[in-house]
């Protein structure tokens, strides 16, 4: 269906739908069991009836079915509900039964019971509530419920039972009940925990170090194992991770993520982001298990946006409390004032510094959160985890942090700010160490290179037999926590030569020789 006639339909559906006050049972969705038929119509009372829906009875229970008649074909029951003030919020609880549901030409194409907050112009809040998907064949009818927290400003719930366009299949639905409850964390459990004696100690932030309960000092030293964050399915990742741990002596792991791959919302992904959510549970997992701690990178560039707060709330839901990982919320940003690194607001065209381009990113005019709404969404899932905040110019600037522009934390472990620190980046005192006599400071990717990348000046290009060990020597007489980029053999400045765990010869073999205990000396500052 194209936009615009899903729109119309919506309109149509929602006027012709009047909605009752609820019942005595507090239920927001009257006749959510689908038994009342008052006017004799063969169709249940305040539900909209669109093509492909029919109302069923089996041993006098009744219940609504979609059925996709062809593919492509949407089949969607439409409600609309008031949302009161008070309703902070809501829990969803229903019965279903799917049969031979065939994702579509797209990975979300499925069965779901879609939801938007409106705002009183009409406009949709975002982000918006997760929807409950359904693929395959269930074995019979099935319990779900789920707790929705309503946005400020929210003054009706749009929800959609759908068969989105997909290729084959039904859907029954029953028993819907929608009820206002108290605004809690929400009660998705978190990652559950095999061996919890093998895990490494819980960590809170104490001036500018990393300590644990008992106050003892935690140095983070290790590696940056990319893949997950272009790769759905990702490149050696545990292998990496047992190598990097067992073998180069790492105690941390940095792991960069996709937002996108999160949620399922590449094309070729047809499991909503399940197998993708599994695999960064088994990296926690084989960290966790091995006494490390995983750092989880949300790898994206520029500003945060609500894309981003809306993976928080899942992530922290996810991994929250969990005393080996810790959060690294927006990967790079750069281009936009401290203002707006902190609180959020509009973000031009064109980076608001000289730096050069160090990716290949188009920029674009958009409205970013800021980094507090990012700790703000961790927090309200109810994770202490230590957060991380990488600064501007590209994740290398805390002066900013140094002065005015620090983020609060009343609620957690502490938050920790993120530099990456490569041989073009100069002035490390203003720029890191006066942040780092304040908090504690992770260099979550720092490397050297033997070739010149294209958009370094030519006078910034180092020796990496001479930049390597000065670079590791200030980390070592800072205690700056690190992670070096990067533990693949095909992302640069690389540590690896190969698959086989060979260590480059200009970065990866100082790497290794750092995390074994090798001091290095800092002969000059840049």
């Amino acid at each position: 269906m194209k936009p615009f006639l899903l729109m119309t339909f919506l309109m149509l559906a929602g006027a012709a739908i009047a909605e009752p006050a609820k019942e005595e049972s507090g239920n927001l969705l009257p006749n959510g069991n689908f038994e009342a038929d008052t006017k004799g119509a063969g169709w249940p009372d305040f539900w909209a009836h669109p093509q492909g829906a029919t109302w069923e009875v089996e041993e006098g229970n009744h219940f609504v079915r979609l059925k996709s008649e062809k593919p492509g074909q949407m089949v969607m029951v439409f409600r609309a509900i008031e949302i009161k003030p008070e309703y902070k919020a809501l829990e969803l609880s229903f019965r279903a039964r799917h049969a031979d549901i065939k994702v579509g030409t797209q990975s979300w194409f499925d069965g779901r019971i879609m939801m938007n907050f409106k705002a009183a112009a009409g406009e949709t809040l975002k982000p918006g509530p997760k929807a409950p998907t359904f693929k395959g064949t269930s074995k019979g009818w099935v319990d779900k419920s789920q707790k929705i927290e309503v946005p400020e400003g929210a003054k009706s719930l749009e929800m959609m039972l759908t068969l989105f366009n997909v290729a084959s299949g039904s859907i029954d639905f029953d028993d819907l009940k929608l009820v206002s409850v108290e605004k809690t964390p929400a009660t998705i459990a978190p990652m559950p925990v095999d061996n919890p004696a093998s895990l490494p100690p819980e960590l809170h932030v104490a001036g500018n170090q990393l300590q644990t309960a008992q106050g003892k000092m935690v140095w983070l030293q290790g590696l940056a194992v990319p893949s997950l964050e272009w790769s759905v399915g990702g490149e050696k990742v545990l292998k990496s991770i047992e190598v990097g741990i067992d073998q180069w002596k790492a105690n941390a792991i940095r792991l960069p993520v996709n937002e996108q791959y999160w949620f399922g919302r590449a094309g070729a992904q047809k499991d909503g982001g399940e197998s993708y959510r599994k695999l960064v549970d088994q990296a926690v997992g084989a960290a966790g298990s091995r006494g490390a701690y995983l750092i989880l990178d949300l790898h994206r560039f520029r500003a945060p946006t609500t894309e981003h707060v809306e993976f928080w709330k899942d992530a922290a839901l996810r991994y929250r409390n969990h005393p080996a990982v810790l959060f690294d919320l927006f990967n790079e940003p750069h281009g936009i004032s401290w203002e707006i690194w902190r609180d959020g607001g509009e973000v031009t065209d064109k980076p608001k510094t000289d730096a050069p381009a160090e990716n290949k990113e188009k920029l674009k005019k958009f409205k970013s959160v800021g980094m507090q709404a990012l700790v703000d969404a961790v927090r309200k899932a109810g994770a202490k985890n230590i957060v991380i905040a990488g600064g501007l110019d590209w994740g290398y600037d805390l002066s900013g942090v140094a002065g005015d522009f620090a983020l609060k934390d009343p609620e957690g472990n502490g938050i920790m700010y993120s530099s990456h620190i490569y041989e073009w980046k100069g002035n490390w005192q203003k720029k890191v160490l006066d942040a780092a006599a304040k908090y504690p400071i992770f260099v979550g990717e720092v490397g050297a290179d033997k070739d010149r990348m294209p958009f370094i000046p030519a006078e910034r290009h180092e020796d990496p037999a001479v930049f390597a060990p000065d670079v590791l020597g200030l980390i070592q007489k800072n205690k700056l926590n690190w992670t070096a980029w990067a533990f693949h053999p095909k992302a640069g400045p690389k540590v690896l030569a190969d698959w086989n765990y060979t260590p480059t010869e200009y970065w990866g073999v100082y790497v290794k020789r750092a995390l074994a205990g090798e001091a290095f000396e800092m002969k000059k500052m840049r």
